[in-house]
């Protein structure tokens, strides 16, 4: 389980972030949703050790992550994957080569071990024998699966996942949501998903956080969402259908 414990983000006179208190849950699809400059991604990376907060606390089962230093944190780091917006693949190197970048990172194991990991992940992702693409060879989706397969690539306790539907077709993201669910389900993960897509939420959010103006404004499951009285969260809730409706009859 990962716990934020009063965390506050400022940058500048900007405070970004404003005492959150949250419990993520290994098993769980844990969904951060809210509106832009809500601080959902903010949060994400100071889970994950990319900002640091500016008041509070970070747990990983227990270990204070926020007070490590580099070097403590590590072991942790080593059980983290990650999937960003862009898939933050490597141009330059081919599918395989991405999916193992990891494992050169942070083990020993013979390329041959790291090679039958990469086609096993890619198995998983639906894509086995794409091994020598390259990323321009791939269409969106299969960029995002890729990217999923190097995130499960060290077999992580903690998979973090920022707007994986972002820039794709409606029927491609259905897939990439099941792929996450499968996967946490499979693995017991704690995982992370920072959206704004209603698909989503309503699809895959066994826990939902949501941010607005920087504080934790409702917290529940997929189910309780839609018979919540909150004004704030309703506003966004219908917004973000209004929306995904309009951007699928263009």
């Amino acid at each position: 389980m990962i716990e934020t414990i009063n965390i506050h983000k400022t940058f500048g006179e900007n405070k970004v972030l404003q005492g959150i208190n949250a419990q993520l849950k290994p098993g769980m699809n844990n969904l951060i949703i809210g509106g832009s400059g809500s601080g959902k991604t903010t949060l994400l990376k100071c889970i994950v050790g990319l900002h640091e907060p500016t008041e509070g606390e970070v747990l990983y089962d227990g270990q204070n992550f926020t007070n490590m230093d580099f070097v403590e944190r590590v072991p942790i780091r080593k059980q983290i994957g990650m999937l960003f917006q862009s898939s933050a693949l490597f141009d330059s190197m081919t599918v395989e080569d991405n999916i193992i970048f990891p494992l050169n990172l942070f083990t020993k194991m013979p390329r041959s071990e790291k090679i039958d990991r990469a086609n096993f992940c890619l198995e998983r992702v639906n894509l086995a024998g794409k091994n020598k693409l390259y990323p321009s060879e791939l269409s969106g989706g299969m960029k995002k699966r890729v990217g999923i397969a190097r995130a499960i690539s060290m077999q992580p306790k903690y998979l973090f996942v920022d707007e994986p539907n972002s820039g794709l077709d409606p029927k491609t993201s259905i897939l990439i949501d099941e792929l996450i669910a499968e996967i946490t389900q499979e693995y017991q993960t704690t995982t992370v998903v920072v959206t704004h897509d209603m698909n989503s939420v309503m699809g895959i959010g066994d826990h939902i956080i949501f941010l607005n103006e920087g504080k934790k404004w409702w917290e529940g499951s997929n189910k309780e969402i839609a018979h919540t009285d909150n004004p704030e969260l309703n506003s966004f809730v219908f917004a973000s259908k209004f929306m995904q409706a309009a951007r699928e009859k263009l």
